[in-house]
């Protein structure tokens, strides 16, 4: 792939060139308009026009800056506190990382948004919540964004990490949204609408599952993080390649495990995805498991089948299946 800026007449000669000599097909998109142009082997090209919406907001260049739900240059006041921007509302630099990945999680809420009723206040835990950087992010995008009611909890086992949490909600008088200390294993609720989990650690993740599962909250989003407890198991039956370096074992495990989940997950009514939750150059923790209560329309059989013959083949058992 190459990118070039060219002024016009150098763009056209650079066009006939490419779509004479190189390429036999190009699209072409231009405001309100896009032209496909088929090259035969005679060299003859036909040229195909169709109307697009337009914006007024469109830019053509190809380096046009991505728009974010939360935005660079506008003062979020949690996102001040936890250092991630200046009092201007600038990203730090050394915080970019940290403040695509608060905004590529906020777009997996955005995605499933409409699967929670609005109209009523929406129940959220976020499990393992730490600094709380997607908590706080959470509440500011469906209380200032959407303008919905929520009640949110961060949990965690580390006192002083709540206590800073609690501070920044009651100096910026946020309500909706509180902090408490416990274990996600323990964990005592009566209704949920959405779990959240980003890297709770092992078993943790499935204990925030389970939770889930049992509160029949309608969206999981989970991002896991070390997991140990399949790599202590597995055994292949006859892939036995597959685990005999110890490199390959260790992400053929991680792999297991999310799987196992997925499955476990749709045999309990959940539509579930493994997705991509940020480029591996900013965490390799990258893999997101978001789940939605359908119970309808799946096939459950199908995933317990699927998860026997992993059994049967790699010889493991999961936390979250017991």
């Amino acid at each position: 792939m190459v990118h070039s800026n060219l002024e016009k007449d150098d763009a056209i000669n650079e066009v006939i060139v490419l779509i004479s000599k190189v390429f036999k097909q190009a699209l072409f998109t231009c405001k309100g308009k896009e032209y496909h142009l088929l090259s035969n082997k005679s060299g003859k090209v036909t040229i195909i026009q169709k109307e697009i919406a337009a914006s007024k907001n469109d830019k053509l260049t190809h380096d046009r800056e991505k728009q974010y739900i939360i935005r660079d240059n506008t003062v979020v006041p949690f996102l001040v506190e936890l250092g991630v921007m200046n009092i201007n509302g600038k990203v730090l630099n050394d915080k970019y990382d940290k403040f695509k990945q608060i905004n590529r999680f906020i777009e997996f809420v955005d995605d499933v948004v409409d699967e929670l009723d609005h109209s009523k206040t929406i129940n959220i835990i976020d499990f393992g919540c730490g600094k709380s950087y997607l908590t706080f992010a959470i509440h500011y995008y469906l209380t200032e964004v959407k303008k919905y009611k929520v009640n949110i909890v961060g949990l965690d086992l580390k006192e002083n990490v709540i206590r800073e949490c609690n501070e920044v909600v009651k100096k910026y008088n946020m309500k909706g949204i509180c902090f408490k200390v416990g274990d996600i294993k323990d964990y005592k609720e009566k209704q949920v609408d959405m779990v959240v989990t980003l890297h709770a650690c092992d078993t943790a993740t499935d204990y925030a599952l389970y939770n889930a599962i049992r509160w029949n909250a309608k969206v999981i989003l989970s991002v896991p993080c070390c997991q140990h407890e399949v790599n202590k198991q597995i055994k292949a039956t006859k892939l036995d390649g597959l685990t005999e370096y110890g490199i390959i074992k260790e992400r053929l495990s991680a792999l297991i495990t999310d799987v196992s989940r997925a499955e476990l997950l749709q045999m309990n009514g959940y539509k579930t995805q493994l997705l991509e939750f940020i480029d591996m150059s900013h965490t390799p923790k990258n893999l997101l498991i978001r789940a939605i209560k359908k119970d309808k329309n799946i096939n459950k059989n199908k995933y317990k089948k699927q998860l026997s013959d992993l059994k049967d083949e790699f010889n493991y058992e999961i936390t979250l299946e017991k």
